[in-house]
């Protein structure tokens, strides 16, 4: 099984992020080649970067920071779950990539992007860039929701429909495609 974390990008009230990483935690879930975790930046709530040292170094001053390394070493893969803030990603998710350096290399990263007509595909597009800088691999299978809202119910729940469900598990697939060939990559370092 490989270690997939679930990142979580909105920390405003009232976001709805979260109830499409827990429908993608569930979709992972039923795959049998993951153990899933999601990370809530609105729960996990690192400040804005203030580490005195360059995050090159690893020279991690702040418990906060040392917690964030240490969840984002462990993992073996990410899916990043990003709304889109006028035609880009949101800066906490920013903000908590740029924390680190090392600890997110040679990984396979999946994005679900959600917002109104353009399904945040914009957002993934950015998102995409700097990932790659990271030393990460962004896949090309992603999920891009659409008026993301007519897919919330009344109980508060993500109901995707099924192009949703069909694009979450190719890009799941992909993950544990991807994962497999990093890890020799990973271990040569």
């Amino acid at each position: 099984m490989y270690k997939l974390k679930i990142i979580s990008s909105t920390v405003r009230p009232g976001r709805k992020g979260p109830l499409v990483a827990e429908w993608i935690a569930g979709l992972a879930k039923e795959t049998g080649d993951f153990d899933v975790e999601v990370l809530d930046l609105g729960e996990i709530n690192l400040p804005l970067m203030n580490e005195r040292m360059h995050p090159m170094l690893r020279k991690y001053e702040h418990e906060h920071t040392k917690k964030w390394s240490a969840l984002i070493e462990e993992a073996d893969a990410f899916v990043f779950v990003t709304a889109e803030y006028d035609h880009g990603y949101p800066s906490p998710l920013r903000n908590a990539i740029e924390y680190l350096v090392h600890e997110w290399a040679y990984k396979a990263a999946g994005i679900v992007s959600y917002a109104g007509i353009s399904a945040g595909t914009r957002a993934s597009n950015d998102l995409k860039r700097d990932l790659a800088t990271m030393k990460m691999v962004p896949l090309t299978e992603q999920v891009n929701i659409p008026t993301f809202t007519h897919f919330i119910n009344d109980q508060n729940e993500f109901v995707p429909n099924e192009m949703s469900v069909k694009a979450g598990q190719n890009m799941l697939k992909s993950i544990v495609r991807w994962t497999k060939g990093l890890k020799l990559i990973k271990e040569d370092q």
